[in-house]
């Protein structure tokens, strides 16, 4: 009987340890464990706060500085109880907010441990993986006449800076192999740039790359070496696509946007990353510190972050890795950042190639690529999205991307090819839109609308899982090859105020703000033509026809996003123009 007991006992014990952590951690980390004692992983904790929906109309800067406070409140409460144990065992780790995670290296014995506490939702590998791979198309060549490249001239840039926009107050952003400020078409637009001689790199760089990625060995040291307190790239490409967002000197107008400043991560090591180095990056992006990670401001956070890597399973990408993407992604959207994402160079594997994050995630923007005639490249992924099963429409847009010349390290220049220089040039438009109408800035939605809006439709001869080539949008194109110039011009009727008729107190809208159903009461019996709801850069999203004398009306938006939309009431004795929001 006492060893029956004792039975039931022990595997009563032993289920609750397995049942206790075996669900929550990945496979491949159970794995790694084979042939390490250590290993680095990263702990996801199941709170997560959501972005309030009345916070999107708001300015970027108390957006930021909202969804900044919301993060590290939570993250405080929520890991207290992990950290404590951590620090008392001395356990390595970092904490982070930009999604409620943290980063660990021990043994499996802890890692178990930790997996039962019952705040922790999953735990995943921190595993390397890389960049985009990308072509050089013909060698590196010297400075030449002074002409805007052929994508600048493509996307109609040039003709935008004849208007007198060209990025100047905006901040973009870039996170890859680093970035080489010393260069003449990159230095005097850093933004720690003060003159020739005097800068400050306060706020304005972060290395995340501390030591070797585990796929080099540990002799082969990085040539920036590690936590580099300047920016400097190892490698050629982030240089690059940097060059294609604003470069511009005397010689060459390489760059979309010569006017905007620039901030960098490095977020790779000699193209290899980890999860936990892109999230340092997104996380200093959303909240830039100083060099001595002190001193966090959300109001220093860049307008638009380009991101040119890639993440395949065969690289350890998994359900868990796109989880903590798909997080980030959604807090830095919420804090009024641009995120655009190249949307992947696998088009020779045919229709839903676009298969690795952050490229398929539905927040991403992604970009595919183009060439000189406007002809989706070879190498460009295609939609629709079928990893997930979602079928969701990627790429979003195109931009070119074939033998686009940048600048790379050292000031020589070269032609590279991929969607990692397709994604820049869609980075570059953000910054002309916003130096156009600074209204527009942390109005990710909008941005994003604007240039889907104003793209020129393209079409393929490729159909791919029920989406035809001549379908608009389509699986090869998504809406079309970005055009600058009618993004700028669409973006310039953006507003945020709207001149409430003087006759409006003879209307009255209730529920305002509303979840759906909003009704429109007039004073009197009046004939009423119709009412018409715009979104804020002035497309009519719904419509109702109305044509009999009524004094109340209601309508549904409940299909709409959340937002603030302008209602026109047509009467007999005119349109009476307001404001409703909807959350």
């Amino acid at each position: 009987m006492y060893s029956h007991r004792l039975f039931v006992v022990l595997f009563g014990v032993l289920s609750f340890s397995f049942f206790g952590y075996s669900q929550k951690i990945d496979i491949s980390l159970m794995d790694k464990y084979k042939d390490s004692k250590q290993a680095e992983y990263i702990v996801l904790l199941k709170a997560r706060p959501k972005a309030k929906a009345e916070w999107k109309s708001l300015p970027k800067v108390e957006k930021s500085r909202l969804v900044y406070n919301q993060l590290v409140a939570t993250s405080e409460v929520s890991q207290k109880h992990l950290l404590g144990y951590l620090s008392s065992r001395s356990i390595v780790y970092q904490s982070f907010y930009v999604t409620n995670a943290v980063k660990v290296t021990s043994d499996i014995s802890v890692m178990k441990f930790i997996a039962a506490f019952p705040e922790v939702d999953r735990i995943i590998d921190n595993r390397a993986f890389k960049m985009l791979d990308y072509s050089i198309s013909r060698p590196s060549i010297a400075s030449r006449e002074v002409m805007p490249e052929w994508g600048v001239r493509k996307i109609k840039a040039d003709s935008v800076w004849a208007k007198g926009y060209t990025g100047q107050g905006v901040v973009i952003a870039g996170q890859d192999t680093g970035f080489d400020w010393n260069v003449r078409p990159l230095k005097s637009k850093y933004a720690g740039y003060i003159d020739s001689i005097t800068f400050d790199h306060n706020y304005h760089w972060h290395d995340a790359i501390t030591t070797n990625n585990p796929v080099f060995a540990d002799t082969l040291v990085n040539p920036c070496g590690f936590s580099s307190r300047q920016p400097c790239d190892d490698h050629n490409h982030g240089t690059h696509t940097m060059g294609t967002m604003l470069g511009s000197d005397e010689d060459n107008q390489i760059g979309v946007a010569p006017g905007a400043k620039w901030i960098a991560c490095r977020n790779m090591d000699r193209g290899w990353g980890t999860p936990s180095t892109y999230l340092e990056c997104f996380e200093w992006f959303l909240a830039p510190y100083d060099l001595d990670k002190n001193n966090p401001d959300p109001t220093k956070s860049p307008d638009v972050i380009n991101n040119s890597w890639y993440c395949s399973e065969t690289e350890g990408c998994n359900i868990s890795n796109v989880y903590l993407m798909q997080e980030i992604i959604q807090n830095l959207k919420a804090s009024g950042i641009v995120v655009v994402v190249s949307a992947g160079n696998l088009g020779g594997q045919g229709c839903g190639s676009v298969s690795g994050p952050p490229a398929y995630i539905e927040e991403s923007f992604s970009i595919g690529a183009t060439n000189s005639e406007d002809t989706i490249a070879g190498f460009s992924s295609r939609g629709p999205v079928t990893i997930d099963s979602s079928f969701r429409l990627k790429p979003n847009v195109v931009a070119p991307g074939v033998n686009v010349r940048s600048v790379v390290r050292g000031g020589g220049f070269a032609n590279y090819s991929g969607t990692s220089m397709a994604g820049p040039h869609v980075a570059g438009a953000v910054a002309l839109m916003i130096s156009a109408n600074p209204k527009l800035s942390g109005r990710v939605e909008e941005i994003e609308n604007i240039l889907i809006a104003t793209a020129l439709p393209l079409f393929s001869s490729q159909g791919c899982i029920g989406i035809l080539g001549s379908d608009y949008p389509n699986a090869v194109y998504g809406y079309g090859r970005i055009d600058a110039l009618a993004a700028v011009e669409k973006a310039l009727a953006f507003t945020t105020e709207v001149k409430e008729t003087s006759a409006n107190k003879n209307v009255n809208i209730y529920p305002n703000p509303t979840s759906g159903l909003v009704t429109f009461s007039m004073s009197d019996w009046e004939y009423l033509e119709n009412i018409r709801i715009l979104d804020q850069i002035g497309n009519v999203v719904v419509t109702q026809n109305i044509q009999s004398i009524k004094i109340l009306h209601t309508i549904d938006l409940s299909a709409l996003p959340s937002g603030w939309y302008i209602y026109q009431i047509a009467k007999t004795k005119g349109t009476f123009v307001g404001r409703v929001f909807k959350y």
